[in-house]
């Protein structure tokens, strides 16, 4: 989630049709369309496997102290506490920022290339590593913690998230697990125009139950087996249905950056950031904030500072803002598998053949299949029927399409290889048929006997 800092407030709302201006303006000439790649792990200690605290020699707090001291960041504070870091230099490095419940977040930057997106992750994989080693930290990439229950699951001193904290529990009965017990990899990608976002969006959401059913990658909790692929995934569906879901209005005519705009203001804000602090207004009406009606705030207007920190907080499966971010999978446990992502995104939607190919291949999908396929992807996987054959078959093709696009890209490393070399993970998951949750399942029943501890010594970065 993004990270306030405080300043001077953006300039006022006006009208709702600036809202709609607002998103228009995120649209770019392709030669401008930039990667951008979002991924959490979860911080544990290596000996023993508990949770790692915010506070102490050994905390939280200490690892992104060291990340400041050692690699050149600089800090983000809030209320006295580090809560982020960020890189002036900020076209390479991005953000590191924490999640509820001290899962580590890099937020990447917005990149040419599925390399460069690359090279990000391993550099950014190193320096956690080692300032993480030192303070006996490691980090797991997976879609659910596997081991902990929420009681042992630390509290990060983050405000927007004691806002949420107190509000999850009156929407749906799994919120606090998704705050605090989930990890994902998303990928960010641009538009060239609202027709161009409009099928990028269709063919995202579609799409995403493929994307999940591919990086499945949470079988475990509290140290056994959940009987989920991605348990993140089935989480999701019971958080809160005011701000998740796969969207039926996207795939209606007169779709476009309006639509959006009246359903982002029909869905209940949680907060406010005045003067370095959250106020809390779960609940409210964006609307309402709109002409000065907000019980909390009497006579104040929004600015557009409030109106994408709104934005931040809607979580459907694929969500706009001024571009357009891909939610559908579980943390990557290995490199590969987090630049895989990336890479099976931008391969099919940013190559104009291969968005129409994957356009095609979806445009008799009904809403109620794609629920459907929502509904039954977390426990199934590549393995959820669809219109007699499986999820599998139509992974198959996805990856596929997004090979050729990838080549028609034509973008070479230092080696001369295209960015099809970054699909490898996906290539062997639908040659075999398993997913990563398959693998790791494997493992805990032949490897590792039953014992989750194992988890962490194998795939801890």
């Amino acid at each position: 989630m993004s990270t306030r800092v405080a300043g001077p407030q953006g300039p006022t709302i006006g009208s709702r049709d600036e809202l709609i201006v607002y998103l228009e303006v995120g649209s770019k000439p392709m030669s401008d369309w930039r990667i951008g790649t979002e991924h959490e792990k979860f911080g544990s200690y290596t000996r023993g496997h508990t949770p790692v605290p915010y506070e102490g020699d050994r905390g939280i707090r200490a690892l992104l102290e060291g990340l400041k001291d050692r690699f050149g960041w600089d800090g983000v504070v809030e209320r006295g506490h580090i809560i982020a870091l960020r890189r002036s230099d900020c076209a390479k490095g991005g953000v590191v920022s924490l999640e509820p419940g001290g899962q580590v977040e890099l937020s990447g930057a917005p990149l040419a290339t599925v390399h460069e997106t690359y090279e990000e992750l391993r550099q950014h994989l190193v320096e956690v590593k080692e300032v993480g080693g030192e303070l006996g930290i490691g980090l797991l990439g997976l879609g659910f913690s596997p081991k902990w229950t929420l009681a042992e699951t630390p509290i990060m001193p983050k405000e927007r998230y004691g806002i949420m904290r107190r509000y999850m529990p009156k929407k749906g009965l799994l919120g606090l697990d998704m705050m605090f017990r989930t990890s994902t990899v998303q990928v960010n990608l641009d538009f060239g125009d609202e027709a161009d976002m409009v099928a990028k969006m269709r063919v995202g959401l579609a799409l995403q139950p493929v994307a999940t059913a591919l990086f499945a990658n949470s079988p475990f909790t509290e140290g056994k087996p959940n009987g989920f692929k991605s348990y993140r995934a089935e989480i999701w569906r019971d958080t809160d249905p005011d701000r998740t879901g796969i969207l039926p209005f996207v795939f209606e005519p007169g779709m476009g950056f309006e639509r959006y705009v009246d359903y982002a203001l029909g869905v209940p804000m949680y907060f406010v950031y005045r003067n370095g602090r959250y106020i809390d207004v779960a609940g409210s009406s964006f609307k309402d904030f709109m002409v000065g009606k907000l019980e909390r705030l009497p006579g104040e207007l929004p600015t557009f500072d409030d109106w994408a920190d709104h934005l931040t907080t809607l979580f459907p499966d694929v969500r706009l803002k001024r571009f357009i971010e891909m939610r559908g999978a579980d943390a990557g446990s290995s490199l590969s598998q987090l630049v895989a992502l990336p890479a099976f995104w931008a391969g099919l939607l940013y190559d104009p053949a291969a968005l129409a190919e994957a356009s095609a291949l979806i445009a008799d999908w009904t809403t109620s299949e794609l629920q459907d396929l929502r509904d039954q992807v977390p426990r199934l996987g590549l393995n959820t029927p669809f219109r007699g054959r499986t999820l599998h078959a139509i992974a198959r093709e996805a990856v596929t399409i997004a090979s050729t696009g990838l080549a028609a890209r034509g973008l070479l490393d230092r080696n001369g290889e295209d960015e099809r070399k970054h699909l490898a993970p996906l290539i062997e998951t639908v040659a075999d048929g398993r997913s990563p949750a398959d693998v790791l399942m494997a493992e805990y029943v032949q490897d590792w006997q039953g014992d989750i501890d194992r988890l962490f010594d194998a795939h801890a970065f």
